[in-house]
């Protein structure tokens, strides 16, 4: 039978955003395995929108499913459609939206909370020992998902390890091309655009990790 992943965008564009490439990148890697996926986002207006040539924010406002949807090709669904019992496993590519909009890590730091309908859905694959995938800043959001000693890596960061570290988690340092896997948790993470300078960097990393979780599912 086909195993099915849920994947859970944040947006279009790193800085308010899904990272698109790390998103590309689980997409392809997931067809390549033979599984097949659905994307989801929350149906709700990003922190803010960024113009992504000045780095600088603008006055817009942008829906998150809706800016998600120039990713996926329109094959999109609100995040409240989304139950872990039709699929094997879930993942969350990066992106500042993962921090802006899947949460407030980027303003609150280890004080931040989980946007309260992904919360309760990568918990509810967490409970039913389904693999969790989560890439570049979202393994930010791993020890509230599935709990206190949680080991997961956003590269070398150490600002943001230190963080992770107070909120519970455990972080181990990683390599671009690589993935850590908590077997205990089923938790796969990978560094990718926190360290990536190519493409092909990221790609290496992000293969390592729906590998992996693949392989749990």
């Amino acid at each position: 039978m086909t195993k099915k992943v849920a994947v859970i965008l944040a947006g279009c564009g790193f800085m308010d955003g899904a990272e698109i490439n790390e998103a590309v990148l689980s997409l392809l890697c997931i067809e390549q395995s033979g599984a097949e996926y659905q994307c989801f986002a929350p149906d709700s207006n990003q922190m803010h929108v960024v113009n992504h040539i000045s780095g600088e924010p603008t006055e817009e406002t942008r829906n998150v499913m809706v800016e998600s949807a120039r990713i996926t090709r329109g094959n999109i669904k609100a995040l409240t459609e989304a139950n872990a019992a039709d699929f094997d496993a879930l993942i969350v590519p990066g992106g500042f939206g993962v921090a802006k909009n899947l949460s407030d890590f980027a303003i609150a730091g280890s004080d931040m909370k989980v946007q309260a309908d992904f919360l309760a859905l990568a918990q509810s694959f967490h409970h039913a020992g389904k693999p969790i995938g989560l890439i570049c800043i979202a393994p930010t959001l791993a020890a509230a998902i599935c709990g206190e000693g949680t080991q997961c890596t956003i590269g070398s960061d150490a600002d943001t390890a230190a963080a992770i570290s107070a909120m519970g988690g455990v972080h181990l340092e990683c390599p671009v091309e690589e993935a850590r896997i908590d077997t205990d948790k089923k938790l796969v993470t990978t560094p990718a655009y926190m360290l990536a300078g190519k493409v092909s960097e990221a790609y290496a990393g992000i293969k390592e990790c729906v590998t992996a979780v693949m392989a749990m599912a």
